[in-house]
């Protein structure tokens, strides 16, 4: 199984570490996307406009300026590096050793600037949201549809791909149905008195619990039925749908905030 995750728009920033090396990072098949981008937020990072064109306010200036570092500066580990809600409940420092294990070939992180990362892929800290129109380049959720998928499909291979991407995330590449990766996405939903909603700060942190759950059982499920199965077996309501338009989806159904 391959738990494909989106990034945070916060993200820690290393002190120490050895800059980045692209040639390290994992899915090498996006190696050349990823110096295109970074060449970009590099020339981008000189000009007067650049926060206005990273949709930034004139007081954040600090994180242009982490574009401009971005092949000097310190890297650390993925999943030290990205922060907020979702990362806060799966803390990936605090999981047990054989979690941590299978966190590191069973979960991948979406990127603005990488594409695709392993919790273990040392990277810097850097600004791009994934809504963003770069300079030469076009829509940045364009530039990574053209390879993501390749990189997708050999990361997950014969396994099952569970896809808790946010909607402005899963723009960079939507499988193909039918396709050559079972799929199945997950949405969280909010119940009170009979009303379902997406609440977006409890939809983060539920994820997290979610993965961080399914990362200490070890459930490792290769269709989305199992999937549903053991989450129910860890107390999760889960509603399944196999007749949805992009494969299966997982409706996980909460009712305390």
């Amino acid at each position: 199984m391959l738990i494909l995750l989106p990034p945070s728009e916060g993200k820690s920033t290393p002190r120490r570490g050895r800059p980045l090396d692209l040639a390290a990072l994992a899915a090498p098949v996006l190696t050349r996307y990823r110096e295109q981008v970074i060449d970009t937020l590099i020339t981008l990072a000189q000009r007067p406009d650049a926060a206005a064109v990273l949709g930034l306010g004139g007081t954040q200036g600090d994180l242009v300026d982490l574009n401009a570092r971005l092949l000097t500066a310190p890297t650390a580990r993925a999943d030290a590096v990205y922060t907020g809600v979702l990362y806060d409940a799966l803390d990936f420092a605090t999981l047990s050793s054989a979690a941590r294990r299978r966190a590191s070939s069973r979960v991948a992180i979406t990127s603005s600037v990488f594409g695709l990362v392993r919790p273990g892929d040392r990277i810097p800290a850097y600004r791009l949201s994934g809504d963003i129109s770069l300079p030469g380049l076009g829509p940045i959720a364009g530039v990574w549809r053209a390879g993501l998928g390749e990189a997708v499909q050999q990361e997950v291979g014969s396994g099952l791909l569970m896809d808790l991407r946010s909607t402005m995330y899963a723009a960079f590449w939507r499988p193909p149905t039918p396709g050559p990766v079972r799929v199945a996405t997950v949405r969280v939903l909010h119940e009170v008195d009979g009303v379902r909603k997406v609440v977006s700060h409890f939809n983060k942190a539920t994820k997290g619990r979610i993965v961080r759950d399914l990362l200490e059982d070890g459930a490792n499920p290769r269709t989305p039925q199992a999937l549903a199965s053991a989450l129910r077996d860890l107390g999760w309501i889960v509603e399944l749908d196999v007749q949805a338009a992009r494969g299966a989806q997982l409706d996980i159904i909460v009712t305390d905030v």
